[in-house]
C-alpha cells in the first residue's frame, strides 16, 4: 500500500466521522421535537456506510482482486424503532389518552456515539499525522 493510499483512507474516515458526528448532533438537538414538517416527530437519523472497494491489478502477483479506498457513505437512514410515549396531557400534540408520541432518541445512547465518534476522528487523525511524518522523514532521507 502506498502512503498516499494510506492518506486517502484516512481522509475517508475523518469524511465519515464528522458526518456522523453532524448527524449526532442534529438527533441531540431534535430530542424534543415532537411534529415535524412530515407530522409525525422527529426520527433518529443513522449515517450508512460500506468499505469502498476497487478492483485493482496487484503489484506482487499480478493478478485482480479487491482493493480498499476507505469508506464511503450510502445514505442517511432512519432508525425504525418506536416513538417514546410521554404522558402530557397540556401538550398540543397529545392525543386523546394524554400521551405524545416523542422522538426516538435515547440521550445516553447519543453520548455514547458521539464519544465513540470522536474517538475513531482522533484515530484517523493520528493515522494520519503518522503517515504524514513518515513521508517527511522520507523526504529528508532522500536528500541525503
Amino acid at each position: 500500500m502506498s502512503i498516499f493510499k494510506s492518506m486517502q483512507i484516512n481522509t475517508s474516515g475523518l469524511n465519515l466521522e464528522r458526518l456522523k458526528l453532524d448527524t449526532i448532533s442534529t438527533n441531540i438537538t431534535n430530542v424534543n421535537t415532537s411534529r415535524t414538517e412530515d407530522g409525525g416527530p422527529y426520527r433518529r437519523k443513522l449515517v450508512l456506510f460500506t468499505e469502498n472497494l476497487v478492483n485493482e491489478t496487484t503489484k506482487l502477483k499480478g493478478t485482480m482482486g479487491p482493493s480498499s479506498q476507505g469508506v464511503k457513505v450510502t445514505g442517511i437512514g432512519e432508525d425504525a424503532s418506536d416513538f417514546r410515549l410521554e404522558y402530557d396531557p397540556n401538550h398540543p400534540d397529545a392525543d386523546e389518552d394524554g400521551y405524545v408520541s416523542m422522538p426516538n432518541i435515547n440521550m445516553v445512547d447519543e453520548m455514547i456515539d458521539l464519544i465513540k465518534t470522536q474517538r475513531s476522528y482522533e484515530a484517523n487523525v493520528t493515522a494520519l499525522n503518522t503517515s504524514k511524518s513518515i513521508l517527511k522523514k522520507a523526504l529528508e532521507i532522500s536528500k541525503d
